[in-house]
């Protein structure tokens, strides 16, 4: 399944000009996540962002995590997890975190989910397709097409429990605690 791209810019004249319409290049397919593909849809260095900046930003390696100060809008395709989660024990949850740059993000004493995380991110998500479970610290939400989430800095996991693939959107704001 692809992700479309459609970027604007303005030509020499200033007038609004699409400058690329093409499916998502930047996928990447963490090891130790069967079927997950994360399409990298736009990364912005900093902020305020360059408005006239470059006409691509995602031709380079992308990480879970934003750049300082910068923001990552991407889409994650969760496949349903019953037939690889009980495989994930720590270190297989490690290896994921590592395989995507985030070795550290991983939370080890006693996880409600193997894939609990924690980053210093603001991140805004919204489910496009089908559904998964937010699953937090002490609790966990049913999450479907059309809802919203503002995940700011929390252990939290996301569980595909359905039999379908879910689609969810994220834009990830680097932060601070």
């Amino acid at each position: 399944m692809g992700v479309r791209r459609v970027v604007t810019g303005n030509d020499d004249n200033g007038k609004a000009v699409v400058v690329a319409d093409a499916d998502v290049t930047n996928i990447v397919r963490p090891s130790h996540r069967p079927g997950v593909a994360i399409h990298n849809v736009w990364v912005l260095d900093g902020a305020p962002a360059e408005i006239n900046g470059p006409e691509e930003t995602t031709d380079r390696t992308i990480g879970l995590l934003p750049p300082t100060n910068g923001s990552v809008f991407r889409v994650i395709e969760f496949p349903p997890e019953k037939d690889w989660i009980d495989s994930v024990d720590p270190d297989a949850a490690k290896a994921a975190w590592e395989s995507i740059g985030a070795g550290h993000v991983g939370v080890t004493e006693k996880p409600a989910h193997p894939l609990m995380h924690k980053t210093d991110t603001v991140d805004f998500a919204l489910c496009l397709e089908g559904e998964i479970y937010m699953v937090l610290d002490d609790s966990e939400v049913l999450i479907k097409a059309g809802d919203t989430v503002i995940q700011r800095g929390t252990n939290h996991a996301w569980s595909n429990r359905s039999d379908a693939v879910c689609k969810m959107m994220f834009v990830l704001v680097d932060g601070q605690q």
